[in-house]
């Protein structure tokens, strides 16, 4: 009578540590970063048939630039008094977050950054983001004072 093993870790171990995995004799070393997109706690089995769960649930799709309501004011809050461009209202995922935030950096000619639904142009450049999110097709306007 055979049976094949099937030998799962439920154990998960912080990103920075690689790990030996013992598979057909030879010792692998995985980086646990690579299984951060796998629900659950399991992160290896030796068993062949076994289908990993990815999350794949918190993806937002993004709705086409001309219905995003997005709007551009400018920020001192929090910034030991230095002015900040602000652009808010978009919904989609994250890559395209940071792809829109990578164009108005790169056309603006100044650092920022992309975060929590909101991009942070740094310097006080809000027209010149405004022309630019109308040219490319997005509904914006101009906020606060």
């Amino acid at each position: 009578m055979f049976m094949k093993p099937i030998i799962i870790i439920r154990i998960r171990y912080p990103a920075s540590i690689a790990f030996p995995i013992f598979a057909k004799n030879k010792v692998n070393y995985i980086v646990a970063k690579k299984f951060k997109k796998i629900t659950g706690n399991i992160v290896y089995s030796t068993n062949s048939d076994y289908e990993y769960d990815f999350d794949d649930t918190n993806k937002l799709k993004t709705i086409p630039a001309n219905q995003q309501n997005l709007k551009v004011w400018l920020d001192r809050k929090k910034r030991k008094g230095k002015v900040v461009t602000l652009i808010e209202g978009f919904v989609g995922n994250d890559d395209d977050l940071k792809q829109l935030a990578k164009l108005l950096k790169t056309k603006c000619g100044t650092g920022g950054s992309a975060k929590d639904g909101e991009i942070i142009i740094q310097g006080e450049v809000r027209e010149k983001v405004l022309e630019i999110l109308i040219n490319e097709g997005y509904r914006a306007k101009r906020a606060g004072g």
